[in-house]
């Protein structure tokens, strides 16, 4: 399976100390440079920075041509991160682009591109059974002060058949 990430599940999965969830669901993460910019290089000192840096699972993709770049930029007003994520998967034919950013989550399906987000990425290791708390968990990364709607949280939580927070 092929898979790219943005910044915001690599940090919010950090954050939540369960960054190592990624490659035991998915293998091999593709990230393209400006992600890495963004998580490792300006995030540095941080935990999902350090994990990154160190992380064997991640594959780092040059950055994308920056004509290309400035001309998805001027159809779509998004970060670099996010327009770099959605070239990447398109170069790559990824099957799953893992993005939080509604915005750029639109852009994703409008390419064709399948997309889940941090709350995906935890309930879909809950299923598995490698999260024993799902509640306690939505409730430590929202301490983090990562920014996810209690509606999703309580969303996903209701159909695991959990009670909402």
């Amino acid at each position: 399976m092929r898979v790219v990430a943005n910044a915001s599940p690599l940090i919010g999965l950090g954050r939540a100390g369960q960054l190592e969830l990624s490659p035991r669901l998915f293998g091999r993460i593709h990230i393209a440079g400006e992600v890495h910019s963004e998580v490792v290089v300006a995030g540095a000192g941080r935990v999902a920075a350090d994990i990154l840096h160190a992380a064997t699972w991640i594959q780092v993709h040059p950055p994308a041509p920056a004509p290309e770049l400035a001309g998805l930029r001027q159809q779509h007003p998004l970060g670099r991160g996010e327009l770099a994520s959605v070239l990447l998967a398109r170069k790559l034919t990824a099957d799953l682009v893992l993005m939080d950013d509604r915005a750029a989550r639109r852009l994703a399906r409008w390419q064709q591109l399948n997309v889940l987000g941090t709350v995906g990425v935890l309930e879909a290791a809950c299923r598995r059974g490698w999260v024993a708390d799902l509640r306690d968990l939505y409730r430590r990364l929202l301490a983090t002060g990562f920014y996810v709607e209690r509606r999703i949280l309580n969303a996903s939580l209701n159909s695991l058949g959990l009670e909402g927070i």
